[in-house]
């Protein structure tokens, strides 16, 4: 009964203004992001713009992105390049931390089992921790 009061293009129109509401969700979102990313503007002037854009939304979202839409992409590129230097940093350190990496600890365990240095519990046990760390 209440799929046959709906039609082809109230579906549509429906599925068109439920986007089109996330589309505007995700644009505030970005907005706000960006104010509070943003480390040229003061304290002051990111309350100012929120105010404006929580009192006007829509104008106030135009606005900025005209006044202010150039340094968006500026702020994206930023915080994508701090990013990847952490990633880098934490990647190095990881890797410096015992100088070798794990497969080549495994093949060093791996070489002393075979020459019977150690026994497999402490082959075991050894693996488990160089795998660990």
């Amino acid at each position: 009964m209440f799929a046959a009061e709906w039609g082809t293009g109230q579906v549509f129109w429906s599925m068109l203004w439920f986007f089109m509401f996330v589309i505007w969700i995700w644009i505030l979102i970005a907005v706000f992001a960006d104010i509070f990313r943003s480390h040229d503007l003061s304290g002051w002037s990111k309350g100012l713009w929120s105010v404006f854009i929580i009192v006007l939304p829509y104008l106030g979202v135009f606005v900025y992105l005209i006044a202010r839409g150039h340094k968006m992409s500026e702020h994206a590129m930023q915080a994508a390049q701090a990013q990847d230097a952490a990633a880098r940093q934490y990647i190095q350190s990881a890797v410096a931390q015992n100088g070798t990496s794990a497969a080549d600890q495994l093949v060093k365990l791996a070489d002393l089992k075979a020459q019977g240095v150690i026994d497999e519990a402490e082959f075991q046990k050894l693996k488990a921790k160089a795998v660990a760390v």
